[in-house]
């Protein structure tokens, strides 16, 4: 005896809605939600809608438990209330993700984020566009950084004065900015002020921020013009007097950092970190990923703290202790640096390279030929395949009437890929 076939589930509509109610929807919107059966969305959504026969069930930001419902209602019309466009920074990418495409229908109103640009009358197709609600507030102030236009949901953790500080801490003070309150309500309210009048304001939670970067302004400030996202003069670095000299050359630095090949996401470590240099300029090429200054000398550990502070990374992390115990609890790495002239340098090696990922690179400073050799033998054994760089530099100094070179020390770079 064959089965009856199982009913096709009935469809779901996700309508947008905004601070406007009912009145600003469309013809078709408004049918939908007159036929209900049931309706979800937020308390505030659901206070929009006139008083029908259909259930009612208020759900915040569990979105899972939206899923749970309507696998208990197939037979049911049911309508998805979401604010604006419900595909913008909405429940419904979640949903059909989960649930698939096919079981709903989207009908959108006007995104928040649209409104805030019409209300301060500028174009928005080439803004970097976030949701703090799902991005971290360090990610984007560095992509805030260098755009021309931002619009930013902002969040009651994150609010207005709170982006506004952070821009401020990071001498990120070349935008002009907007807070747009209550969109579409009676009570909506735009406000147009510098970064350090927003950062002293307080606003309602529903609200959208406008950045618009003022006219023939670079993107850092004044003060850190000269300042490079690597390959940074040594003098640009506090290093201990004792010690002077000892940092990574910035023309070595610069070709490490290329063989490291790090992406914006990386977790990276830096054994033997000294004043941080390598760190520092690791941590401003992976800007959303983290990057692990190990070191076991407290004076340089304080260093390494002071020159973060001074070139304003805030995804780097210090580490004082002796490698490889301080290793134990750190995530493992996309790529490694290490530096060093000790003789257990290509033990440290071995070891690092064993916590890397599968993929991951590891580049190695060393001074002497004995290390350059103790170093390769340890990463062909390891790895397979390893590349060395001699890197012999000198700078050209003008002495009165004419041009001189002065000559670093040579030094050896030693790279491999985990296969």
């Amino acid at each position: 005896m064959e089965g009856c076939p199982l009913a096709t589930p009935q469809k779901v509509y996700i309508v947008g809605i905004g601070d406007d109610g009912v009145e600003g929807l469309a013809a078709r919107s408004q049918q939908l939600l007159r036929e209900a059966e049931l309706l979800i969305g937020a308390d505030r959504a659901l206070r929009a809608i006139p008083a029908s026969q259909a259930q009612r069930i208020e759900i915040g930001v569990d979105l899972e438990a939206i899923i749970e419902r309507i696998d208990k209602s197939p037979a049911q019309k049911v309508v998805i209330l979401a604010s604006g466009d419900p595909l913008f920074y909405g429940t419904a990418r979640y949903l059909t993700d989960r649930l698939g495409k096919d079981r709903f229908e989207v009908l959108p109103h006007v995104s928040s984020m649209q409104l805030a640009f019409a209300r301060v009358k500028e174009t928005w197709d080439e803004a970097y566009l976030t949701n703090l609600a799902t991005q971290s507030l360090d990610v984007a102030v560095e992509k805030i950084r260098t755009a021309e236009k931002v619009g930013i949901f902002t969040t009651e953790q994150h609010s207005p004065a709170v982006v506004a500080q952070a821009l401020l801490a990071r001498k990120i003070d070349y935008f002009s900015a907007y807070v747009c309150e209550n969109l579409g309500a009676p009570d909506e309210r735009v406000m147009q002020g510098d970064l350090s009048e927003i950062a002293t304001q307080a606003f309602g939670p529903l609200n959208v921020m406008i950045l618009v970067r003022q006219p023939d302004v670079p993107d850092r400030p004044t003060s850190m013009v000269g300042t490079r996202m690597f390959g940074n003069p040594d003098e640009s670095f506090l290093q201990s007097q004792p010690k002077r000299g000892l940092l990574t050359p910035a023309e070595v630095r610069a070709i490490a950092l290329a063989e490291l090949d790090l992406g914006p996401n990386s977790i990276v470590w830096d054994v033997g970190a000294g004043s941080g240099s390598v760190a520092i300029e690791a941590a401003r090429l992976a800007s959303g990923g983290q990057v692990f200054a190990i070191e076991m000398d407290p004076e340089d550990h304080g260093l390494i703290l002071a020159n973060a502070e001074r070139f304003a990374v805030k995804n780097l992390v210090p580490v004082l202790g002796q490698a490889p115990d301080c290793w134990e609890k750190l995530p493992p790495p996309d790529a490694i640096f290490v530096g060093g002239s000790g003789r257990q340098v290509s033990r440290i090696v071995e070891l690092a390279f064993a916590r890397l990922k599968l993929g991951g690179r590891i580049v190695a400073n060393v001074g002497s030929i004995e290390n350059l050799d103790a170093v390769y033998q340890s990463l062909v054994r390891s790895g397979g395949d390893a590349s060395v760089w001699m890197v012999n530099l000198a700078r050209g100094i003008q002495q009165i009437d004419r041009m001189r070179f002065e000559a670093l020390n040579p030094t050896f770079l030693v790279g491999c890929v985990k296969r």
